[in-house]
């Protein structure tokens, strides 16, 4: 196989790795080069192979986005468009959003542990692994996709049709709003390293079959971000309000 060939695999695997939607934006080619272990050139073809193919397009000056396969509508569409705008719109709704993950997450972390399978757990663990080489990048936006499709394999491993449903169509919302959770985030090392030992402490307990402990994890990571990014939103309003005071005029 041409190494480009395999450049495309690997591509198609990070789509789905990532959960990139159609219409969603791919990295630009060098973070693409970074992650794959490859050359631009090399990152540039296999582009031009999976957009003959019908899969990616690109467009001049405005980077390469993932097509939808024929005959596919664009999945949850109606149901995540006015709260993706909602978010967008007003910063406080990430709030709700965390609240809603709050409610949601502690059964899908509950029911995994009780249920997941050993092809589950290698899943989970797969999807951390990404997660932590994601973020070793550098790159916030890869690092938040990881981030969700974490959050979305313990919801498959909950076996419970309701739950992932409702992951599922609140999954681009989701990464939206991870996103921009973890963009302030970074901005703190120690946050981050924070992170991860929760996002482990959580895998950990699903694996050994601890529902109580894997709830309780996940509950404590959701506080955990919420009183961090309610910490960041208000040292940047301070930071804000002490540009608007008055300056004093050192002439007499």
């Amino acid at each position: 196989m041409r190494l480009s060939d395999q450049i495309a695999e690997k591509l198609q695997v990070l789509v789905r790795e990532q959960g990139l939607q159609p219409g969603d934006r791919l990295p630009s080619e060098r973070q693409l080069a970074v992650v794959l272990g490859a050359s631009r050139p090399c990152i540039r073809e296999a582009i031009q192979k999976l957009a003959s193919q019908g899969l990616l397009q690109s467009r001049q000056g405005g980077g390469t986005f993932v097509l939808p396969p024929p005959g596919d509508a664009w999945p949850q569409q109606n149901l995540v468009h006015p709260l993706s705008s909602l978010v967008h719109d007003d910063p406080e709704y990430r709030y709700d959003v965390l609240e809603a993950r709050h409610a949601l997450e502690g059964g899908t972390a509950w029911h995994a542990a009780m249920r997941a399978t050993q092809q589950d757990k290698e899943r989970i663990r797969s999807r951390f692994e990404s997660m932590v080489r994601y973020q070793g990048s550098g790159d916030p936006d890869l690092s938040a996709r990881a981030d969700a499709e974490f959050h979305l394999a313990i919801a498959e491993a909950s076996h419970n049709l309701v739950l992932l449903q409702m992951m599922r169509g609140l999954f681009e919302l989701l990464r939206a709003t991870v996103t921009l959770n973890r963009q302030r985030m970074y901005t703190m090392r120690k946050t981050h390293a924070q992170l991860t030992a929760q996002h482990q402490a959580l895998m950990d307990a699903i694996l050994d079959g601890d529902a109580e402990r894997a709830r309780d994890t996940v509950w404590h990571h959701l506080e955990f971000v919420h009183d961090s990014v309610r910490t960041l939103d208000e040292d940047e309003a301070r930071r804000a309000r002490s540009t608007r005071l008055p300056t004093i005029s050192s002439r007499p």
